[in-house]
């Protein structure tokens, strides 16, 4: 057998790494649908896992501090419904519960700051907007000027893809 031929069967046999963690942002968009549908299916085809991070944006209003504090309350249970929701769904689809974090601040920012605090961290996937005023902010800033700044492969899926497509893909 040539060395060539014992390498691929060798990689065949390999077990598949479980350490790949695939984090999405999570929100109410399509495309972070697709990117999550995205994500859990090469999850589970690889032995991987899935991280969900939702970030609660600051309230613009905040003229009164109560007013402010109510609205980062219902900002941050909505996101945790959210995050709950997602999250029996990626069991159902992966076998097995996602890494969840919540942060308050800017996406971009704590986006980054969590890919610097989290080595298990191995894939950044996020789904690109179909509507005409471009990809989303995300997307955006991460395929522009933060692009040098990431540690992790990033990506991009298209938000118009079916759960057919996903699956031939992954």
């Amino acid at each position: 057998m040539s060395d060539a031929t014992e390498s691929r069967d060798t990689q065949a046999n390999a077990p598949a790494r479980a350490d790949r963690v695939f984090l999405v942002v999570v929100d109410e968009t399509e495309e972070m649908r697709v990117a999550l549908r995205f994500a859990c299916r090469r999850a589970h085809n690889t032995g991987g896992h899935v991280a969900l991070l939702h970030v609660i944006e600051p309230a613009s209003f905040q003229h009164w501090q109560a007013v402010g504090d109510l609205m980062r309350e219902e900002a941050r249970n909505e996101g945790e419904q959210l995050l709950q929701r997602l999250a029996a769904q990626v069991n159902a689809e992966v076998g097995s519960m996602p890494i969840l974090y919540v942060r308050e601040g800017s996406a971009r920012e704590e986006l980054m700051a969590l890919l610097d605090e989290e080595p298990s961290i191995s894939i950044l996937v996020l789904g690109a907007s179909t509507e005409s005023r471009g990809p989303g902010p995300l997307v955006s800033a991460l395929t522009g000027k933060l692009v040098g700044k990431l540690r992790v492969p990033l990506t991009i899926v298209p938000g118009n893809l079916s759960d057919e497509a996903i699956d031939g893909i992954t």
